[in-house]
């Protein structure tokens, strides 16, 4: 008889260490949000097309639907519930607040995520870049001019210039 056993999967959430017995192939969407009770990123497609689902792994934008557990050992994930730090919300929480870039909001964890990991590598980035950045983000309400005015406010305020 052979039982095959797997060893916990260790990795890090919003900066916190985590081991997990799951199996390797399960969803990481799922772990956080089943496991872990983070609600930031939510089920949109399941196929990694709307990016509802973004995280930040090591500081890169990814669909968690379709990244399995095993995919995230020994890796940093951060999700929307992690970018806030000592009570202050991250620069590009607050411009969505700032701006009220949400209709629904079902599309918001996408956008900010996708927006914080661009701001990562490119501080200062161009109009142009952003809208690539974010092209692959759907909004189903169609707040697209809200959400760009969203996102240059995080630049501005991200680069210390906003009044």
């Amino acid at each position: 008889m052979n039982m095959h056993t797997t060893a916990p999967i260790a990795f890090y959430v919003n900066g916190q260490p985590v081991s997990l017995d799951i199996a390797g192939d399960a969803p990481l969407l799922n772990v956080l949000r089943n496991d872990l009770c983070l609600n930031g990123p939510k089920f949109g497609c399941g196929l990694g097309e709307c990016g509802a689902c973004t995280v930040l792994i090591d500081g890169v934008a990814a669909r968690s639907c379709v990244i399995p557990l095993a995919g995230v050992a020994r890796r940093a994930v951060i999700t929307l519930d992690g970018l806030e730090r000592d009570g202050t919300l991250d620069p590009v929480q607050q411009a969505f607040i700032d701006e009220q870039g949400a209709q629904c909001g079902y599309c918001m964890n996408g956008m900010i995520m996708t927006l914080k990991a661009l701001l990562l590598r490119c501080p200062a980035p161009t109009e142009q870049q952003i809208r690539n950045e974010l092209d692959f983000n759907l909004c189903r309400c169609g707040t697209h001019v809200e959400i760009m005015r969203c996102a240059l406010r995080a630049v501005e305020l991200t680069r210390g210039d906003a009044a």
